[in-house]
């Protein structure tokens, strides 16, 4: 499929725009669409790899990525990743359909290595760095990856050591992580951080490993690779596992660029080699891959690349590059609102930022805003959406506690929970069903599973929630989230809304636990910012307020920190593991 076909209407694409396109009550958010954006855009199948040749020839002398202060052209990472894509064919066999893993954080190694893989032909198979060697193996093993790219360093290659010594692995390629740096930090680095280098040579598996340096050692000539952008997968991307083991969402080129097209028509203002985009978001997760390397990649962007997020650095970083674009997590702009000098900081440049990953307190949307004066929008997707499926205008008003409005060819039907074939009505709560050119081709070896996922061609997302009849949907909380005390649906975010209100609480996320009288019952946990102090009971009364007696907390565990996802958003798993454990301890 070229540039001009355009994505088919088949199973999980929308259909029947045209027989619609005046039927408010099939799409009553057509009717609140911003006036620059059209919801019958023609959207394209289009292999990334055409994208990324189309973003280097138009965008070539210009800086694409900052790290450390070391700074690459589009011109530059171009030639690196036909070198790369050359080396991976020539040297490893890379061809149509290899898996090949990325255990990398945020580095130009990530976006070189990310299109060197579809150059060649490959599916990526994005990694987790902070996986340990178990997780990693299962996802080596379900995946079927024959080859993975790492750096080389302590906290990272021995992980992909022992695979390579086990077999499962046939082969990796390792990036000096000190050759990304300028030249003076990469001086310091090697005499004071001697100690976080593995060593490569010395390994006893050092035959299966190709260096980076070797692997561009070539003129950057590749065999050519027929891509079918809606057939070829070009990401196995692993939800987070949050109940049972992840599972693999089969990405094409299609669904990316389709979801990239969708992004790029809903920021229809952002002027093209203008912007400057903080990468704090990881991109081997779907929200940072797409809204910050994708996006910024189209738009001429200048990335600021964080391999890790800390909050002192992520505030110079700001102040100092005048970012524009910062797409993030409800927790990271906390983290910024509650760090303690950050007065002393300009971050004025801010135009807009994308809050996703989780649902964004009121609270803290207002405080970031007034902050800043950039605008917080928040938007709503998942990892088998690739991942934006709706989102509050760019420019103009948006509806605070709202997830905004269908992306451009995605339609959205709210269905009944206990009866999914049902459309429910206006203001009524159901599952949150998704149908549109970004979903995936369905679950990587999961047949059954990806029976259960749709429902009338839509993708069941797991998620509550409802539409209002002007189209703007509101998320009330994960199905498997919900609490059931005594028949009565609690839904955490509710609970969680209420206890940011409180001007002592940072942070605060809500599980279900089990109770004798309720079945089910509320347990918060609780983040006091810093200097502040509030007991269980004095919270309670401020929340009597706010909640319905059966919503109040029947417990509430204050602590220095709580658990964050791999993207840094609150995680309820570890809470639920510790709830658990504890209780077990208490028992008799």
């Amino acid at each position: 499929m070229t540039m001009g076909d355009m994505v088919s209407g088949r199973g999980n694409a929308p259909a029947g725009s045209r027989a619609n396109k005046n039927n408010k009550r099939a799409r009553p958010w057509l009717a609140s669409y911003p006036a620059s954006v059209d919801w019958h855009m023609r959207i394209y199948g289009e292999s990334l790899v055409h994208g990324f040749d189309r973003a280097v020839a138009r965008h070539g002398p210009l800086p694409v990525t900052d790290f450390f202060g070391q700074r690459m052209t589009y011109q530059q990472l171009g030639k690196l990743v036909a070198r790369a894509a050359s080396g991976l064919q020539q040297q490893l066999g890379v061809g149509k359909g290899t898996r090949v893993g990325l255990l990398l954080p945020n580095s130009p190694s990530y976006i070189i290595m990310f299109f060197a893989v579809l150059k060649a032909g490959g599916t990526v198979v994005n990694c987790n760095p902070l996986y340990t060697e178990h997780e990693l193996a299962f996802q080596v093993e379900d995946s079927g990856a024959e080859i993975m790219v790492t750096h080389d360093l302590q906290s990272l290659f021995p992980k992909v050591e022992k695979l390579l010594r086990k077999g499962a692995l046939r082969g990796a390629v390792i990036c000096r992580f000190k050759d990304l740096l300028p030249p003076f930090k990469r001086l310091m680095f090697t005499v004071f951080k001697a100690g976080m280098i593995a060593d490569i040579k010395g390994s006893d598996v050092a035959r299966k490993i190709t260096p980076f340096e070797r692997l561009i050692d070539n003129k950057g000539r590749l065999e050519e690779v027929v891509i079918d952008p809606d057939q070829d997968i070009a990401v196995l991307q692993y939800t987070g596992g949050t109940t049972g083991r992840p599972k693999a969402a089969m990405l094409s080129h299609a669904n990316i660029s389709a979801n990239l097209q969708q992004v790029t028509a809903w920021a229809s203002e952002i002027v093209e080699g203008r912007q400057t985009i903080m990468g704090i978001l990881p991109f081997f997760h779907v929200f940072g891959m797409t809204t910050v390397m994708n996006f910024g990649l189209s738009a001429g962007s200048l990335l600021i690349l964080m391999p890790r997020f800390e909050v002192d650095r992520a505030v110079r970083l700001l102040d100092k590059h005048r970012v524009t674009v910062m797409p993030g997590v409800p927790t990271l702009f906390n983290a910024i609102l509650n760090y303690p000098k950050i007065g002393a900081y300009d971050l004025s440049a801010l135009r807009f930022c994308i809050s996703g990953g989780a649902a964004l307190p009121v609270e803290i949307k207002k405080k970031f805003e007034a902050l800043t004066g950039a605008q917080v929008i928040e938007g709503y997707g998942l990892s088998e959406t690739s991942p934006v499926v709706a989102s509050n205008p760019v420019f103009g008003p948006d509806k605070p506690g709202s997830i905004g409005l269908p992306l451009p060819q995605t339609d959205i039907s709210i269905r009944d929970i206990d009866d999914p074939s049902r459309v429910v009505d206006f203001g009524e709560k159901g599952e949150i069903c998704v149908k549109g050119p970004q979903v995936m081709r369905g679950y990587w070896n999961k047949p059954e599973e990806n029976a259960q996922s749709f429902i009338d061609g839509y993708f069941r997302t797991g998620d509550i929630g409802y539409m209002q009849a002007d189209g703007y949907i509101y998320i009330v909380d994960r199905l498997k989230d919900m609490i059931n005390a005594s028949g009565f649906k609690i839904y955490p975010r509710q609970v969680e809304e209420a206890l940011y209100a409180h001007p002592a609480v940072e942070e605060a996320t809500v599980i279900g636990i089990p109770d004798d009288y309720r079945g089910e019952a509320p347990k918060a946990f609780v983040k006091l910012r810093q200097g502040q102090k509030i007991s269980a009971e004095e919270l309670l009364n401020f929340l009597k307020t706010r909640l319905s007696k059966i919503e109040l907390p029947a417990e509430i565990e204050f602590r220095d920190e709580l658990p964050k996802t791999l993207i840094g958003k609150l995680s309820k798993k570890e809470l639920r593991e510790d709830h658990q454990t504890a209780s077990q301890k208490d028992a008799p």
